[in-house]
């Protein structure tokens, strides 16, 4: 009976003490099931926190068509903006789940995104609504994106080492179906009355088609609620993930703190930005082609290789993934500059869309095995640093490689996510002074070279610093 009550976590409510994911008994008979609950509800809650993130790539490519006479370079400053304000949220996120804890913040996580999901479904419901309301709504859009730095730093606590490859690309990758989800969802719902009257009256497009696109932000105000409620009585917190603002602060200190975030730009990066930014580059490269028939497809393919290349890095190790995914992305750009039309002329969308897709499948890969990195370049620092310690020195390093690598998970995505901004603002940039977004993929190409040179150097190459 004693035995069987060692393996049980105390607990006050929804705090749980006495997490113990390393210890196997314990992990079997309790430490297991309550980690998947908590997973399992954190994956919807994150699939709507995208959802919400990357409504405008979904809206912008609507809004002329009802009738807002915004500029190119408007549109794709609305599709660029959510990258920003959830890049600029998760680094702020990325430290809160420690202090507030998990379950707590999840729920009101949850609940924040009902606000920029009501205002667009009214604010599209009236073509003199200003410039300014759809900026700030887009801005707001960003506190879906910073939802993911606090999810994945809040699942990291409760899984074994040997399974938060996994978990946490189980976490991010159906979390990161809520791009394709959006793209998808939103260019059918806006065509029919949803919910009949209550959301109000049609749209009337150009062609004299009948569009309801305050279907777009309404749409997810259900599934929200729900979401929130269940986080808020089905999830927990764990006092092994408290910690002070100062025990994590110490990541700005560490040189691969930095490092991994160049290389999750590099990744989840490439990930937001080309889901954010791809229905427009579409319609401005090929102007005949329905851009929203396949916007949803490539951050389908990303966000299900994501929970792949979780598996992956487990088996094979992140930095050999990683490595190649760097390498094969550069050979990605090279072919999409090749399928690109030139100067308005040629031009081939089923090339160019095949290499997107490549770029895709790669960067959910990525994305994985960059995040499968992390604790194990912590967990190595500090076991080198704490080889000549006492047990309970070795059990405080293993703390505080736990921590930093939660806040690194946390942080790195925060800078990540910018992608996001930058990579559909390069491509309106590019187009506006050069007349096509040919600079800006050379820029990519760059950047990845970069990536790769770092990822060879620091954890790939026989003799690395931290091999991974």
């Amino acid at each position: 009976m004693n035995a069987r009550l060692a393996n049980r976590p105390r607990s006050v409510g929804s705090l749980i003490h006495d997490w113990k994911p390393e210890d196997a008994a314990f992990w079997a008979r309790t430490g297991n099931r309550i980690a998947n609950r908590n997973l399992a509800i954190s994956i919807p809650a994150l699939l709507l926190a995208f959802a919400i993130w990357m409504m405008f790539s979904a809206v912008t490519v609507s809004l002329p068509q009802v009738g807002f006479t915004f500029t190119t370079d408007q549109l794709f400053w609305l599709a660029a903006l959510p990258g920003l304000s959830g890049a600029t949220l998760r680094i702020f996120y990325s430290f809160v789940v420690p202090l507030f804890g998990g379950r707590r913040w999840t729920a009101i996580a949850t609940a924040s995104l009902l606000i920029p999901a009501i205002w667009l479904g009214f604010a599209v419901q009236d073509p003199t609504t200003p410039y300014w309301q759809f900026v700030a709504i887009a801005i707001l859009c960003g506190l879906g994106g910073g939802n993911f730095a606090s999810s994945m730093s809040n699942i990291s606590f409760f899984y074994p080492k040997a399974k938060q490859g996994f978990a946490l690309g189980m976490n991010a990758g159906l979390g990161n179906l809520g791009v394709s989800v959006t793209q998808f969802v939103i260019p059918l719902v806006i065509t029919f009355g949803l919910f009949g009257t209550l959301a109000g009256a049609p749209q009337v497009a150009a062609d004299g088609k009948l569009l309801f696109l305050q279907n777009a932000g309404f749409v997810w105000v259900p599934f929200l609620v729900v979401c929130s409620i269940a986080a808020w009585f089905g999830m927990n917190d764990l006092t092994a993930a408290r910690s002070s603002f100062a025990e994590q602060a110490v990541i700005f200190k560490r040189k691969h703190n930095w490092l991994m975030c160049w290389l999750y730009i590099g990744t989840f990066g490439s990930f937001i930005g080309f889901s954010a930014g791809f229905p427009m580059l579409i319609k401005t490269q090929f102007p005949d082609v329905n851009p929203m028939t396949y916007a949803f497809l490539g951050p389908l393919v990303g966000a299900l290789m994501r929970s792949v290349g979780g598996w992956l890095s487990d088996k094979l190790g992140g930095a050999l993934l990683t490595f190649w995914v760097f390498a094969l992305m550069v050979a990605g750009v090279f072919a999409v500059l090749h399928f690109l039309p030139s100067d308005g002329q040629g031009g081939n969308f089923h090339g160019f869309l095949a290499s997107f897709m490549a770029l895709f499948v790669l960067t959910g890969i990525g994305n994985a095995s960059t995040f499968r990195m992390i604790p194990v370049i912590f967990r190595t620092l500090h076991e080198r640093w704490s080889a000549n310690a006492d047990a309970e020195g070795k059990v405080a390093a293993t703390r505080q490689a736990g921590i930093e690598s939660a806040a690194v998970i946390g942080f790195s995505s925060a800078i990540g996510a910018y992608g996001g901004f930058f990579i559909p603002k390069s491509y309106g940039s590019s187009i506006a002074m050069t007349g096509g977004p040919e600079t800006a993929l050379y820029g990519f190409i760059a950047f990845y070279l970069s990536c790769l040179v770092i990822t060879w150097w620091w954890y790939y190459r026989r003799g690395a610093e931290t091999p991974c």
